[in-house]
């Protein structure tokens, strides 16, 4: 069974098998790790579930029988990194993907920006990421924009309040 759950230290080993599955890199879209972050290290991941957790906005990692799968945030509407990267970010681990994972954490955000008054929710991902297409387009999101950021196209969506329920 699927759940969000806040970043806690006790999935240490199975956060680290999620992160070890993506490889090296700062790719891991939803999980909020910097450059500056210290993953590998017990101490270092500690220090770092401790800033996610005291971040404004909301992150929750993708859990399933103990095994993350993925992780997805909510920036609130003032966080000055919303206009770059939208309110809602996530990513699944490879292993993870094309069973619906996305789509359901998704909409679990969704309903969580919905009681907190962010409408529409603005989302932002790549041009040749047809899974995070489909994930949007599932809950009505519009394309506003595509945009050329260095030598990536990215494409920026809103989904409104009135989306589709999951389901």
């Amino acid at each position: 069974m699927l759940e969000l759950v806040r970043p806690q230290t006790a999935l240490y080993e199975a956060w680290t098998e999620a992160h070890t599955e993506w490889g090296p890199g700062l790719h891991e879209d939803g999980f909020g790790i910097t450059a500056h972050d210290d993953v590998d290290s017990e101490n270092g991941f500690r220090a770092w579930v401790g800033r996610l957790n005291a971040r404004p906005g909301a992150l929750w990692w993708i859990v399933e029988d103990g095994r993350v799968l993925g992780g997805i945030a909510l920036r609130a509407p003032g966080d000055a990194s919303v206009p770059q990267f939208g309110h809602v970010g996530y990513g699944i681990r490879p292993s993870a993907r094309g069973r619906g994972v996305a789509t359901w954490a998704l909409g679990q955000v969704l309903a969580h920006a919905s009681r907190v008054g962010i409408d529409p929710v603005v989302a932002v991902c790549r041009d040749d990421n047809a899974g995070s297409i489909g994930t949007l387009e599932h809950y009505d999101a519009t394309l506003l924009a595509t945009e050329l950021r260095g030598e990536t196209q990215l494409r920026r969506y809103a989904i409104p309040r009135s989306h589709k329920r999951p389901g």
